[in-house]
């Protein structure tokens, strides 16, 4: 976009824009030969927050920029949404489809009332829920609706706007809607030490947190009897779960009385009563019939390391790469300073035998003294080492300055090498580990593709490879 342009935007100069539409009236004609994701006037306007170069923009009419998605995934009313322009936000719903505007989607599949519930924007999300009523139930790519936006960010008074919106019109179902993880809003309610506000504002949260299930299921509550307590997330946790699993403050006693007064149970009890409501059925309509095996209830030791665990359906890739690579960095790490100190020490003289030395000065006392222990432990540091520079080489893959890397890799393995031939405690030893040094490093990727590979096959293959051929 033309700089004077931009700056006209940013100032709110009409004037300028006048002027400028003057000397090119096909101005703006040209920001349509820029393709998706310019960022268009009405953009920097809506950005800025002014009015009247909006107002202006959209008399012209020159093109739909109301449409136009900048290059952050953003339209102008998403970002006006977000920023609290309301009147901005009425001129742009008065020039073209109001529900069209207000159902499109941006980055991360977010509307403009998505944006404006994170923000706690309450007069901006009237003004969207009333142009379009039916965009309280859009949800974003990771299928959350305002009302998990609202809650994640603590915005206590725009949650309450779209719970009374949908008490209005009939549409409590929609506080049952889980996201991504299965998490419907009670359960992120009560989930309070997963979001990262919780750190720096811990008793705003928490009120905010008990106020929130006291919106849902309090004493004085319209929707207590539409929302699901007992809702199960992709861990198989309820709420009363989910406050449970890290009770530590005195606001969640409140929680917990108010979940259980609503009917709220864990989920272990859950299983329990289903299994006792199935065995009850059986027992009257097959007498002779033995009862079904009872579900074994889950320790809460084993349901911290179910909540922890990896989820496919909630971690990303990319975060398991990182930790994976964080993972694989410490390895080395620990792996490396163990062959440099390794256990006992090093002897600090040289010590003479007879005529022949018994030990030479920076050699490994642990070799000297207990031959097998020390060959074992330089053995499988060495496989934990090379295993984790492999990983690394793994993830590292594609990414830039790749050559570089190569050679810091490269030479990280020679001083390795270098560090555990030279503490050897004779020159038998060093043979020894020079060659452990080069085999290492080759078998490891072949021996862990051949290992994948045989995991893959069928048991029956496994038994009788001759037969699968």
């Amino acid at each position: 976009m033309d700089r004077r342009l931009m700056e006209a935007a940013r100032t709110g100069n009409v004037d300028a824009l006048m002027k400028l539409l003057e000397e090119d009236p096909l101005l703006l004609h040209s920001l349509a030969l820029a393709g998706g994701g310019c960022e268009t006037p009405l953009h920097m306007a809506s950005m800025a927050g002014q009015l009247h170069f909006v107002q202006q923009i959209l008399k012209l009419r020159q093109h739909q920029f109301e449409t136009e998605l900048n290059q952050d995934g953003f339209s102008p009313l998403h970002i006006a949404s977000a920023n609290g322009y309301l009147e901005i936000v009425k001129e742009l719903l008065k020039v073209v489809s109001g529900l069209h505007l207000c159902r499109l989607q941006g980055r991360e599949g977010r509307i403009p009332l998505h944006c404006a519930a994170i923000k706690g924007r309450v007069q901006v999300m009237k003004e969207l829920l009333n142009a379009s009523p039916d965009s309280v139930e859009d949800v974003t790519a990771r299928r959350e609706t305002a009302l998990h936006l609202a809650v994640k960010n603590n915005q206590f008074q725009g949650l309450r706007l779209l719970v009374a919106h949908l008490n209005h019109f009939k549409k409590e179902g929609v506080l049952n809607n889980k996201d991504g993880q299965g998490n419907t809003i009670l359960q992120l309610a009560v989930s309070r030490k997963q979001y990262e506000a919780k750190k720096d504002f811990p008793f705003i949260c928490e009120i905010v947190d008990e106020q929130v299930v006291d919106l849902l299921l309090g004493e004085h509550s319209d929707t207590k009897a539409a929302v699901d307590v007992n809702s199960l997330n992709n861990n198989g946790l309820t709420a009363l779960d989910c406050l449970l699993l890290f009770q530590s403050e005195a606001g969640d006693r409140e929680i917990e009385e108010i979940l259980r007064q609503a009917g709220g149970s864990r989920a272990r009890d859950l299983h329990t009563s289903v299994a006792q409501t199935g065995s009850t059925i059986s027992n009257q309509n097959q007498h002779n019939q033995p009862a079904a095996p009872e579900q074994p209830r889950r320790s809460p030791a084993k349901q911290v390391l179910e909540y922890f665990k990896y989820n496919k359906a909630r971690d990303s890739p990319s975060e398991i790469r990182n930790a994976m690579l964080v993972t694989a960095i410490l390895i080395a790490t620990a792996t490396y300073q163990a062959v440099l100190s390794p256990p006992g020490g090093v002897w600090q003289d040289d010590s003479l035998q007879g005529a022949t030395k018994a030990h030479t000065a920076g050699q490994s006392i642990m070799g000297s003294k207990r031959t097998a222990a020390y060959i074992l432990f330089l053995f499988f540091n060495s496989v934990g080492f090379f295993a984790s520079v492999n990983m690394i080489y793994v993830l590292t893959s594609g990414f830039p300055l790749q050559l570089e890397l190569q050679i810091a890799m490269f030479a990280l393995t020679l001083t390795y090498d270098a560090s555990m031939t030279a503490i050897a405690p004779s020159n038998g030893f060093s043979v020894f580990f020079t060659i452990i040094s080069i085999t290492i490093p080759f078998m490891i990727p072949i021996a862990t593709v051949v290992a994948r590979n045989y995991l893959k096959w069928p048991r029956a293959c496994r038994s009788h490879p001759l037969q699968s051929a």
